[in-house]
């Protein structure tokens, strides 16, 4: 039998792989606390749940078009306009199962043989799975913890060839928790006005929840980069909805038919129940969004301060998101070898860094999508590794 290479390349994601572990451990019998897998432990606020229960009964069961249902991708554009003042036409809105695709649609319509993608290492480990099944060189971005995990503008135009296509940020950052402000993103975005041709593709699913006081600086706000600005948002983490799979992304007008084609040949169209909820998520109210947000927060001071009282390790203060990413040298151990015995040997699942990239050798990361309770047992047991 003959396999294509391009499958042979794929890669995966090691979370789920983990979790799978995890979860044949506890049908065995053993308390494993998992703090591996990347989604919020709170349910689906209850008026979504109950928008898509109303879908189903009202008879929404069939197609939808498929870029997704226009209520919705107005909706999206008058929450775009409400965040961030700026207007955006509904037909450049693309609705998706999740955010994967919008990273496999932008990697396969400006990748290829030829072309060269910078990725940020750690990073999600979809960007560097689909660049290579792409045919592109991936480029990887280290980001350093002596920079907080935000991106050294000085290292990325280093990186920068004539046969770059495309630089993927992502902020909030998955795996490490950083947060890069706006000043920042003011910096990166000057620096790309010497780059006219080179696209970028802001993977902004963490954008609501950011920690002490901050607001998101999306590059959605910067008009000399509309024309080259791919953004992936969607419901996932902010509304605790990922087993909905419903994400959205904005492309500039030049690539959005050839995305929408892309979703023609994948998936013919999003869950028509989904997007229903999702319409909820926007209109509805936001009470319950806002107390998780907090929640996470108390979480992350807690999990940074006592990571840090700890011998065995040390982490940097998170802006986002729901991870803890420490660094776990002084344990000599690197960070596979401390997550196979955080698992096996003390009951606790973490994601290794380097599934996020090889510059994370000393690094795990560590979910604070957990209860308060179980952080407390879970950060005991690491403390004796």
């Amino acid at each position: 039998m003959k396999v294509s290479k391009k499958i042979i390349n794929l890669e995966t994601e090691s979370a789920f792989a983990i979790l799978a572990k995890a979860t044949k451990l506890v049908s065995e019998g053993k308390n494993v606390i998992n703090l591996g897998i990347g989604q919020p432990d709170f349910p689906t606020p209850k008026n979504i749940q109950e928008a898509g229960i109303k879908a189903i009964k009202d008879g929404h069961h069939g197609y939808t078009p498929s870029n997704g249902i226009l209520p919705l991708r107005e909706a999206v554009s008058e929450q775009i306009y409400y965040d961030y003042k700026v207007n955006i036409n509904p037909e450049q809105i693309l609705i998706t199962p999740g955010g994967k695709p919008t990273i496999f649609y932008s990697s396969l319509i400006l990748g290829g043989e030829g072309n060269e993608i910078i990725y940020p290492d750690p990073g999600f480990p979809i960007y560097r799975s689909m660049i290579k099944f792409s045919g592109a060189k991936g480029i990887p971005l280290e980001l350093s913890e002596e920079d907080n995990f935000e991106i050294n503008i000085n290292k990325l135009e280093k990186l920068i060839t004539k046969n770059t296509s495309l630089i993927i940020i992502n902020n909030p950052n998955n795996p490490t928790g950083s947060f890069m402000k706006r000043e920042k993103i003011d910096e990166i975005v000057k620096m790309l006005d010497k780059y006219p041709d080179i696209y970028l593709m802001s993977d902004e699913i963490y954008s609501k929840i950011i920690f002490n006081d901050h607001e998101m600086p999306s590059f959605l706000i910067y008009e000399n980069l509309k024309d080259r600005l791919i953004v992936l948002e969607g419901w996932s983490k902010t509304f605790c909805m990922t087993g909905w799979r419903l994400g959205w992304s904005l492309w500039p007008k030049k690539l959005y038919q050839h995305a929408n084609k892309l979703c023609v040949n994948d998936h013919s169209c999003p869950n028509v129940i989904a997007q229903y909820a999702g319409l909820e998520a926007l209109k509805g109210p936001k009470d319950e969004v806002e107390k998780i947000k907090k929640e996470f927060e108390k979480r992350k001071n807690f999990v940074h301060k006592k990571l840090n009282e700890l011998e065995n390790m040390s982490c940097f203060e998170p802006g986002g998101a729901f991870y803890a990413f420490p660094n776990i040298s002084k344990t000599g151990h690197t960070g596979q070898k401390f997550a196979d015995i955080a698992l096996e040997e003390k009951g606790v699942a973490l994601v290794p860094g380097t599934s996020f990239g090889d510059s994370a050798k000393s690094f795990v990361r560590l979910s604070y999508a957990n209860s308060m309770e179980n952080l407390d047992k879970a950060i005991y047991r690491l403390a004796s590794i």
